[in-house]
């Protein structure tokens, strides 16, 4: 059965929670998330490619990725990275590059809950700007990215279990 995936947005209130449980190791799910040729495998909608134009591996670093679909259209997402805790927790800035005015950047914590049987959960709250900026993000079509992305993640999790004794 397939992990589910919940995405709690209050209403009134200016974040958003997305919490997903995965069968892997906390060490291995969290360098999905921060080991660049692992994450272009699984960040984002099935129909869209991914590259990284930095990656930070460290607090104060940026980071800079881009979706592009099979038209060559592009999608640029970047922000700083605030804390860098392996493999406990990630904090950063987050920002779409497409929209018509800048400002809307959002702050993301990462919680990687280690759980038994070699399981863990991921809790991630994004705190926006604005209300407007929260259901912005919501309507985006978020939802199918994240989905998408996190089945994908369960497919690459599952080939990668026998790296999980080299991490």
């Amino acid at each position: 059965m397939a992990n589910k995936t919940d995405i709690i947005a209050e209403a009134g209130k200016q974040e958003l929670f997305i919490k997903r449980e995965f069968d892997a190791p906390r060490e291995l799910v969290f360098k999905a998330y921060t080991d660049p040729e692992i994450l272009v495998r699984w960040l984002g909608p099935k129909n869209l490619k991914m590259r990284i134009e930095q990656n930070a591996s460290a607090a104060g670093q940026p980071w800079r990725f881009i979706h592009s679909d099979e038209n060559g259209n592009e999608f640029g997402f970047h922000g700083v990275c605030h804390d860098f805790t392996a493999p406990v927790r990630l904090i950063r800035t987050f920002e779409f590059e497409g929209l018509p005015d800048t400002g809307h950047v959002s702050l993301e914590t990462a919680i990687f809950d280690e759980l038994p049987g070699g399981r863990t959960r991921v809790t991630v709250q994004s705190v926006f700007k604005s209300l407007e900026d929260r259901d912005g993000m919501i309507a985006s079509g978020m939802e199918r990215g994240v989905n998408e992305g996190f089945e994908r993640l369960d497919e690459v999790l599952a080939g990668n279990k026998a790296d999980a004794q080299a991490i």
